[in-house]
Protein backbone atom coordinates (compact mmCIF):
# COMPACT_ATOMS: atom_id res chain seq x y z
CA UNK A 1 0.00 0.00 0.00
CA UNK A 2 1.96 2.92 -1.09
CA UNK A 3 -0.08 5.49 0.93
CA UNK A 4 -0.60 6.83 3.99
CA UNK A 5 -2.53 3.98 5.19
CA UNK A 6 0.50 1.99 4.84
CA UNK A 7 2.69 3.17 7.29
CA UNK A 8 -0.57 3.64 9.89
CA UNK A 9 -1.62 -0.16 9.45
CA UNK A 10 -1.83 -2.43 12.72
CA UNK A 11 -2.26 -6.19 11.24
CA UNK A 12 -4.47 -7.69 13.49
CA UNK A 13 -5.23 -10.83 11.62
CA UNK A 14 -8.85 -12.51 12.14
CA UNK A 15 -9.65 -16.26 12.05
CA UNK A 16 -12.91 -15.93 9.67
CA UNK A 17 -12.15 -15.93 6.12
CA UNK A 18 -11.39 -17.82 3.39
CA UNK A 19 -10.85 -18.46 -0.48
CA UNK A 20 -13.02 -15.81 -2.66
CA UNK A 21 -15.28 -18.32 -4.53
CA UNK A 22 -14.00 -19.74 -8.45
CA UNK A 23 -11.25 -17.68 -8.26
CA UNK A 24 -12.95 -14.18 -8.59
CA UNK A 25 -11.26 -11.02 -8.02
CA UNK A 26 -12.44 -8.01 -5.96
CA UNK A 27 -14.65 -5.58 -7.87
CA UNK A 28 -16.53 -3.65 -5.14
CA UNK A 29 -15.86 -1.97 -2.17
CA UNK A 30 -18.51 -1.80 0.54
CA UNK A 31 -19.03 0.50 3.28
CA UNK A 32 -20.39 -0.46 6.95
CA UNK A 33 -20.46 0.97 10.61
CA UNK A 34 -19.55 -0.94 13.39
CA UNK A 35 -22.95 -0.13 15.18
CA UNK A 36 -21.01 -0.74 18.56
CA UNK A 37 -19.35 1.16 21.88
CA UNK A 38 -15.63 1.07 20.77
CA UNK A 39 -13.39 0.15 18.21
CA UNK A 40 -11.88 -2.34 20.64
CA UNK A 41 -14.93 -4.25 21.08
CA UNK A 42 -15.94 -4.18 17.49
CA UNK A 43 -12.05 -5.58 16.87
CA UNK A 44 -12.75 -8.18 19.19
CA UNK A 45 -15.96 -9.32 17.51
CA UNK A 46 -14.71 -9.44 14.14
CA UNK A 47 -11.58 -11.44 15.61
CA UNK A 48 -14.38 -14.27 17.60
CA UNK A 49 -14.45 -17.55 15.71
CA UNK A 50 -18.02 -17.69 17.14
CA UNK A 51 -18.95 -14.74 15.76
CA UNK A 52 -18.15 -15.52 12.45
CA UNK A 53 -17.96 -12.28 11.05
CA UNK A 54 -14.76 -10.16 9.41
CA UNK A 55 -14.13 -7.68 7.19
CA UNK A 56 -10.80 -6.17 5.61
CA UNK A 57 -9.63 -3.25 7.49
CA UNK A 58 -11.44 -1.77 10.78
CA UNK A 59 -11.45 2.28 11.10
CA UNK A 60 -11.41 3.92 14.44
CA UNK A 61 -12.96 7.07 15.31
CA UNK A 62 -9.25 9.12 15.71
CA UNK A 63 -7.91 7.17 12.17
CA UNK A 64 -6.28 4.12 13.73
CA UNK A 65 -6.31 1.56 11.05
CA UNK A 66 -6.41 -2.24 11.53
CA UNK A 67 -6.13 -4.79 8.75
CA UNK A 68 -7.86 -8.49 9.81
CA UNK A 69 -8.07 -10.01 6.02
CA UNK A 70 -5.46 -9.66 3.29
CA UNK A 71 -7.34 -7.81 0.27
CA UNK A 72 -6.95 -11.37 -1.79
CA UNK A 73 -8.43 -13.72 0.43
CA UNK A 74 -12.59 -13.38 0.99
CA UNK A 75 -14.09 -11.89 4.44
CA UNK A 76 -17.17 -11.96 6.25
CA UNK A 77 -19.07 -9.05 6.38
CA UNK A 78 -21.58 -8.96 3.49
CA UNK A 79 -23.93 -12.31 4.46
CA UNK A 80 -27.38 -12.24 2.31
CA UNK A 81 -27.79 -9.30 -0.13
CA UNK A 82 -26.90 -8.43 -3.64
CA UNK A 83 -25.32 -5.97 -6.00
CA UNK A 84 -26.22 -5.96 -9.71
CA UNK A 85 -25.42 -9.67 -11.25
CA UNK A 86 -23.02 -10.17 -8.00
CA UNK A 87 -25.46 -12.62 -5.50
CA UNK A 88 -22.10 -13.62 -3.38
CA UNK A 89 -21.08 -10.05 -2.74
CA UNK A 90 -18.36 -11.73 0.19
CA UNK A 91 -16.32 -13.11 -2.70
CA UNK A 92 -16.48 -10.23 -5.02
CA UNK A 93 -15.76 -6.99 -2.82
CA UNK A 94 -13.17 -5.63 -0.20
CA UNK A 95 -15.49 -4.65 3.32
CA UNK A 96 -14.45 -1.32 5.52
CA UNK A 97 -15.73 -0.91 9.02
CA UNK A 98 -15.82 2.51 10.22
CA UNK A 99 -16.08 2.72 14.45
CA UNK A 100 -19.81 4.42 14.51
CA UNK A 101 -22.85 3.78 16.30
CA UNK A 102 -24.66 5.61 13.18
CA UNK A 103 -25.66 8.59 15.91
CA UNK A 104 -23.42 11.12 14.91
CA UNK A 105 -21.24 12.76 12.08
CA UNK A 106 -17.84 10.61 11.28
CA UNK A 107 -14.78 12.24 13.09
CA UNK A 108 -12.40 13.79 10.31
CA UNK A 109 -9.19 11.61 11.54
CA UNK A 110 -11.28 8.80 10.44
CA UNK A 111 -13.20 10.40 7.27
CA UNK A 112 -9.00 11.40 6.32
CA UNK A 113 -7.98 7.53 6.46
CA UNK A 114 -10.38 5.59 4.86
CA UNK A 115 -9.98 8.20 2.00
CA UNK A 116 -6.13 7.21 2.02
CA UNK A 117 -7.32 3.48 2.26
CA UNK A 118 -10.17 3.85 -0.61
CA UNK A 119 -7.86 5.38 -2.99
CA UNK A 120 -5.33 2.74 -2.49
CA UNK A 121 -7.71 -0.42 -2.66
CA UNK A 122 -9.64 1.09 -5.63
CA UNK A 123 -6.37 1.68 -7.66
CA UNK A 124 -4.86 -1.95 -6.68
CA UNK A 125 -8.00 -3.43 -7.67
CA UNK A 126 -9.29 -0.92 -10.41
CA UNK A 127 -12.42 -0.80 -8.41
CA UNK A 128 -14.98 2.07 -10.19
CA UNK A 129 -16.78 4.72 -8.12
CA UNK A 130 -20.26 3.42 -9.06
CA UNK A 131 -18.63 0.06 -7.32
CA UNK A 132 -18.11 1.60 -4.32
CA UNK A 133 -21.59 0.58 -2.13
CA UNK A 134 -22.82 0.93 1.62
CA UNK A 135 -24.04 -2.29 3.31
CA UNK A 136 -27.75 -0.47 3.34
CA UNK A 137 -27.19 -0.60 -0.44
CA UNK A 138 -27.03 -4.57 -1.36
CA UNK A 139 -29.35 -5.25 1.66
CA UNK A 140 -31.78 -2.74 2.03
CA UNK A 141 -34.39 -5.31 4.40
CA UNK A 142 -32.20 -4.84 7.04
CA UNK A 143 -29.43 -2.67 7.01
CA UNK A 144 -28.56 1.00 7.84
CA UNK A 145 -25.18 1.34 7.85
CA UNK A 146 -22.96 3.16 7.36
CA UNK A 147 -26.02 5.37 7.75
CA UNK A 148 -27.61 8.62 7.36
CA UNK A 149 -24.83 10.81 9.13
CA UNK A 150 -22.34 9.55 6.56
CA UNK A 151 -20.74 12.08 4.42
CA UNK A 152 -20.84 10.30 0.61
CA UNK A 153 -21.00 13.69 -1.28
CA UNK A 154 -17.35 14.39 0.31
CA UNK A 155 -16.05 11.06 -0.67
CA UNK A 156 -18.01 11.69 -4.04
CA UNK A 157 -16.22 15.63 -4.52
CA UNK A 158 -12.84 13.54 -4.61
CA UNK A 159 -14.22 10.79 -7.44
CA UNK A 160 -14.19 7.70 -4.42
CA UNK A 161 -18.32 7.33 -5.30
CA UNK A 162 -20.95 8.29 -7.08
CA UNK A 163 -23.20 11.30 -6.68
CA UNK A 164 -26.45 12.93 -8.74
CA UNK A 165 -26.17 15.99 -10.86
CA UNK A 166 -29.15 17.88 -11.41
CA UNK A 167 -31.87 16.16 -13.73
CA UNK A 168 -35.30 15.74 -14.35
CA UNK A 169 -37.22 13.62 -12.62
CA UNK A 170 -38.47 10.07 -14.44
CA UNK A 171 -41.76 8.48 -14.05
CA UNK A 172 -42.67 6.91 -11.01
CA UNK A 173 -43.56 3.67 -12.69
CA UNK A 174 -40.04 3.44 -13.92
CA UNK A 175 -38.97 3.48 -10.17
CA UNK A 176 -38.05 -0.23 -10.20
CA UNK A 177 -36.71 -0.70 -13.63
CA UNK A 178 -34.17 2.34 -12.65
CA UNK A 179 -33.31 1.11 -9.10
CA UNK A 180 -32.38 -2.28 -11.03
CA UNK A 181 -30.09 -0.54 -13.17
CA UNK A 182 -28.50 1.40 -10.43
CA UNK A 183 -28.19 -1.83 -8.53
CA UNK A 184 -30.07 -2.82 -6.30
CA UNK A 185 -31.99 -6.25 -5.96
CA UNK A 186 -35.34 -6.95 -6.75
CA UNK A 187 -36.46 -9.32 -4.51
CA UNK A 188 -36.62 -6.46 -2.18
CA UNK A 189 -39.97 -4.26 -1.68
CA UNK A 190 -40.25 -0.84 -2.85
CA UNK A 191 -40.38 0.74 0.45
CA UNK A 192 -36.80 -0.94 1.10
CA UNK A 193 -35.79 0.25 -2.08
CA UNK A 194 -36.69 4.26 -1.55
CA UNK A 195 -34.76 3.96 1.91
CA UNK A 196 -31.79 2.55 0.69
CA UNK A 197 -31.65 5.49 -2.17
CA UNK A 198 -32.69 7.90 0.74
CA UNK A 199 -29.85 6.73 2.86
CA UNK A 200 -27.30 6.88 0.69
CA UNK A 201 -28.80 10.56 -1.56
CA UNK A 202 -31.30 11.76 0.26
CA UNK A 203 -30.83 11.18 4.28
CA UNK A 204 -33.22 14.21 4.66
CA UNK A 205 -36.21 12.91 2.42
CA UNK A 206 -39.55 11.96 3.99
CA UNK A 207 -42.81 10.40 3.65
CA UNK A 208 -43.94 9.00 -0.11
CA UNK A 209 -41.71 8.59 -3.53
CA UNK A 210 -41.17 11.78 -4.94
CA UNK A 211 -40.14 13.83 -8.25
CA UNK A 212 -36.84 14.51 -6.33
CA UNK A 213 -35.98 10.67 -5.30
CA UNK A 214 -36.51 9.83 -9.05
CA UNK A 215 -34.60 12.87 -10.33
CA UNK A 216 -31.93 11.07 -8.28
CA UNK A 217 -32.57 7.92 -9.50
CA UNK A 218 -32.92 8.73 -12.97
CA UNK A 219 -29.54 10.74 -12.77
CA UNK A 220 -27.73 8.03 -11.31
CA UNK A 221 -29.41 5.23 -13.47
CA UNK A 222 -28.24 6.91 -16.71
CA UNK A 223 -24.71 7.88 -15.50
CA UNK A 224 -23.67 4.92 -14.01
CA UNK A 225 -25.45 1.88 -14.59
CA UNK A 226 -23.91 -1.10 -12.16
CA UNK A 227 -23.28 -3.78 -15.16
CA UNK A 228 -22.43 -0.93 -17.86
CA UNK A 229 -21.89 -4.32 -19.90
CA UNK A 230 -25.30 -5.42 -19.41
CA UNK A 231 -29.03 -4.45 -21.41
CA UNK A 232 -30.46 -1.49 -20.15
CA UNK A 233 -32.99 -1.81 -17.44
Amino acid sequence: MADRAQHAVTLHPSPNFGARRGGVLPDILVLHHTNMQTAEAALERLCDPEAAVSCHYLIAEDGRLWQLVPEAERAWHAGLGRWGEVEEVNSRSIGVELANRGTHPFPEPQMRMLEDLMHGIMARWSIPPERVIGHSDMAPDRKDDPGRRFDWRRLAQQGLVVWPGEGEPAPEDMFRPLCARVGYGMEFTDAELLRALRLRFRPWGQGPLSPADMAVLADIAARFPVDRGGPPA
